[in-house]
């Protein structure tokens, strides 16, 4: 059985309005249960970004975000940021006006380390903690916010678990 996930992006129009426009489908084969769209552990996340954005072999990185409605279904995936070969900047704005858009009840957040190396470092937490304060006063919780890298053994790391 085919299923498939819409990925989004926001734009501006020339009055300001900001509005939800599909950028494109992401088709899949999966099982005949739909799993795939359920996000109900950090590894099923982790790999559903993988498979998607292809998160483990960029040479720069990048910030998505996942939206997830109240049976932590996939509604929604977005690429947030695009940086360096060592950092990308996120703000609780981007992320938030994203996840109000797609009615999300929860979010999950991802990047990748282009370098391989699968640390957490200060500004990840810090980043973890902004996100997750945010959330706490619009009424959208932050799951995880997962780390992706091609290190040979592990392939992700989870600043905080599901």
């Amino acid at each position: 059985m085919s299923y498939s996930i819409n990925i989004y992006n926001t734009r501006k129009h020339r009055d300001r309005n900001i509005q939800l426009v599909k950028e494109s489908t992401y088709n899949y084969e999966g099982v005949g249960d739909g799993s795939f769209t359920l996000a109900d552990s950090p590894e099923k996340a982790a790999a559903i970004f993988e498979t998607v954005f292809e998160a483990s072999n960029l040479p720069q990185e990048y910030f998505w975000l996942m939206t997830l409605d109240g049976a932590r279904r996939v509604n929604g995936l977005f690429e947030v940021t695009r940086g360096t070969l060592m950092s990308s900047l996120v703000h609780p704005r981007e992320v938030f006006s994203r996840a109000m858009l797609c009615n999300a009840a929860s979010i999950i957040v991802c990047h990748n380390h282009p370098s391989g190396m699968l640390d957490i470092s200060e500004q990840d937490r810090e980043v973890s903690r902004r996100l997750r304060n945010a959330g706490e006063i619009l009424g959208i919780g932050l799951d995880d916010h997962i780390i992706i890298a091609n290190d040979g053994d592990d392939s992700y790391n989870f600043i905080s678990a599901l």
